[in-house]
């Protein structure tokens, strides 16, 4: 679950994972705590952080800052990404896809985690090799840096492009949610206008 970091800046905390270990010294064993965590504002703004500790808060506040010092901004196409990527992390590879409005975030937790503190509503995802947590979000960091908007590619081409597939894909998405509020609307004022007549009557 989120946590809200700073209500001004709207950044938002969420704990992928807490992991412990244990040392065995002369006295027993001594353990410690690391803690995964993202943080984000939902509006393209994203960051990681790993953190150490004898005691899991101190753990995850750690990574929290960590995370806060390493926030890249990222670019968005609406609600999902400009175009197709994929990421590689040691043994671990990730690649995302656009999605039409409604699909939602089909991936992992780990993967989740980073998609939604970014601010993608709508994405594909698909993994293979690894699965460990801390490999497939670096995994996505990676491919999130290879992410460039319409304008940034027609300006490093020097060409002018006209309407791609994901803008394709969300104004068809778009057109066809309008269309459906429509006729929900549409039935609505039939029904209403049903039992008007009826109580008339």
């Amino acid at each position: 679950m989120a946590e809200m970091l700073e209500e001004s800046g709207g950044i938002e905390s969420t704990t992928v994972g807490v992991y412990r270990t244990a040392a065995t010294v002369k006295g027993g064993r001594r353990f410690s705590f690391s803690s995964l965590v993202v943080v984000g504002d939902r509006h393209g703004r994203v960051g990681l952080g790993y953190g150490k500790a004898n005691q899991v808060p101190l753990a995850i506040e750690k990574a929290q800052k960590q995370a806060k010092r390493d926030m890249h901004v990222y670019p968005l196409q609406g609600r999902t990404l400009p175009h197709e990527v994929e990421g590689k992390f040691g043994a671990c590879r990730v690649r995302l896809l656009p999605a039409s409005p409604g699909t939602g975030v089909i991936a992992g937790a780990a993967v989740r985690a980073v998609l939604e503190m970014l601010g993608v509503q709508d994405c594909l995802t698909k993994s293979f090799g690894s699965n460990n947590p801390k490999n497939l979000c670096k995994a996505v960091f990676d491919g999130l840096g290879g992410l460039r908007s319409k304008d940034d590619t027609m300006r490093l081409r020097g060409v002018e492009l006209g309407e791609t597939m994901v803008e394709e894909s969300i104004r068809r998405g778009n057109s066809f949610s309008g269309g459906s509020e429509s006729a929900s609307a549409a039935q609505d004022e039939a029904v209403e206008e049903v039992s008007k007549e009826e109580s008339s009557s």
